[in-house]
Parts: C-alpha cells; sequence; structure tokens
C-alpha cells in the first residue's frame, strides 16, 4: 500500500513539474516574440501591421504546444 502511495505521489510531482515547465517555457518563448516583434516595428514601422499579425500567429503556435504540454501532464496523473 505505501508503495502505490509513494508511486502515485511521485506521478503527481512529475505531472506538476511537467506542467509548470511547460508553462514556463511557453511564456519565455512569447516575451521573445513580442521582443523581437517591437525590435522590427521600431526599425520598420511601415512594416507594424505584417508584423504584429505574423507575431499574433507564431504567438498562437507557442501558446498551442503550451497547452498540448499541459494536457499530456494531466494525462500523465489518470494513466
Amino acid at each position: 500500500m505505501l508503495g502505490l502511495l509513494a508511486e502515485l505521489s511521485l506521478t503527481a510531482f512529475g505531472a506538476a513539474l511537467g506542467a509548470g515547465i511547460a508553462a514556463i517555457g511557453a511564456g519565455i518563448g512569447i516575451g521573445k516574440i513580442g521582443a523581437s516583434a517591437m525590435e522590427a516595428i521600431a526599425r520598420q514601422p511601415e512594416a507594424a501591421g505584417d508584423i504584429r499579425s505574423s507575431m499574433i500567429v507564431i504567438a498562437a503556435l507557442v501558446e498551442g504546444v503550451a497547452l498540448f504540454a499541459v494536457i499530456v501532464c494531466v494525462l500523465a496523473l489518470f494513466v
């Protein structure tokens, strides 16, 4: 019984750690995307619309990957 409880606790810790790392990675990635986009807009203000739309698409892709990673971590708890 104690071994099963320890295994469940370790699984929960691993899932929480994985979800946290995924969230931190997404935050860093979106921060870098935003910083690069603002620098690009400062260099070429006439291309601001194109840069902004590209930034939004790329940020959405990063969020999608992070959400997928969090879902995998949650599924690890129940499988």
